[in-house]
Parts: C-alpha cells; structure tokens; sequence
C-alpha cells in the first residue's frame, strides 16, 4: 500500500506547453531569434527552463550567455503569463482531492524553477495540502538526479517501498529509476506512450482514473 504520491508538474498536473512556447518566442523575438511553432516545444521541455533556452536557440548561438540572456525575458514574461493558457488535465483536480481523502501524502517534484512551481501549484490546487513542492533551484541538480525525491521521502518521513512517483517524461521514469520508487507514466502529457513504455515502468495510466484504481 502507497502512502506518498509524487507527481512531476508539467504534462502530469499541468498542461503549460501554450504558456512555456509564448514565453519563450517572445524572450527569442526580442532579441533576434527566430520563433517556434506551440508543437516543437514538446521536445523542449523536461530538463528545466536553461536546457529549455538552449534547445530553443539556434545551434550556433547556444552559449551560456544567451540561455541568461533569454531567461532574463522569459522569467517576469511567465511570472505574469504563466496561467494565461495553462489548465490542469481533466480529472487531475477530481483525483487529488480524492487521493487526499483517502490520506495519502501528496507532492510535487518538477524540473520549472522553484518560483513558478510554487505559484502554478497554489493557482490551480489550492484545496490541497501538498506535503512537499519542490521546483529547480540554484546550485541544485535537476531530474532525473534522485535528490528531489530524496528530500521528499525525508520530509514526509516515508520509504521508498511506499511512494509512487507519477510523470509524463523519459526524465521521470529514469528519476524514479535513480531514486529507487514505482514509477507511473502517464499517457496525456508530453510525450507518447511508445516513448514511455521503452523506460518499462511499473505502471501507465491513459487518465487519471487510472491511477486511482491502482492505489485503491
């Protein structure tokens, strides 16, 4: 029996790609860069907002001068835009307060930086209690390096048998791969279920019901 549920952010809980592909074109715009289609930011995303910029560039200005140059731009563009177009997925409100009624421990471990991971988590879930949200901090390694899911298990003081870690992404299967817990990959986020299957994790889930049969 699963006591703590981790879910990743972007693509799990939250549809953002419209908000995280506006964000990013405009910081590009504005200093010269040619723009991308909403579509080819599913490839961006996963390894936080510097890895983001980088993919974003054009090759032969991929240095890490402009990644600080773009994120200059883009962070108070997506302080203030970032729930413009963003929504959660259908029934991912329904299922946390459900998993939050049946007691279990919830959190968020996501690769967007600490300030927006905050933000988005308190705008569309304010009815949960979210043991942990943990978002990219400085100095701080990123997923899939297992730290995220470590402080988690020692903040809510629960092994590793007992957590399920729910994403979207090759980066969250290899996370939890390296922290040691079942995975569940979801099927509606940013990447295809053929993807996914490859990384063999212990459970899928087309839609959030899914997950609640498998926990209950």
């Amino acid at each position: 029996m699963k006591k703590l549920v981790i879910f990743d952010l972007d693509g799990t809980l939250l549809n953002t790609i419209d908000d995280l592909a506006a964000a990013t074109n405009q910081a590009l715009a504005a200093l010269g860069y040619r723009q991308h289609p909403t579509s080819a930011y599913l490839r961006f995303v996963g390894n936080g907002i510097n890895k983001l910029f980088e993919r974003a560039l054009p090759e032969t200005a991929r240095t890490a001068e402009n990644v600080l140059r773009v994120r200059a731009l883009f962070v108070p563009y997506y302080n203030a835009h970032g729930t413009d177009l963003t929504r959660p997925y259908e029934g991912i409100p329904l299922l946390l307060e459900r998993l939050q009624k049946q007691g279990l421990k919830l959190a968020v471990a996501s690769n967007k930086y600490q300030e927006a991971t905050g933000e988005l988590v308190k705008h569309y879930f304010p009815q949960i209690a979210f043991s942990a949200v943990l978002g990219q901090r400085e100095g701080l390694p990123t997923k899939p390096d297992p730290l995220f899911v470590k402080e988690i298990l020692k903040q809510t003081a629960t092994a590793p048998a007992d957590t399920l870690y729910v994403g979207d992404s090759d980066v969250d299967m290899q996370t939890a791969k390296n922290a040691g817990v079942d995975a569940c990959a979801v099927t509606w986020g940013f990447r295809t279920r053929e993807e996914l299957a490859a990384y063999h994790p212990k459970h899928m889930a087309d839609k959030p019901q899914d997950i609640l049969n498998m926990l209950g």
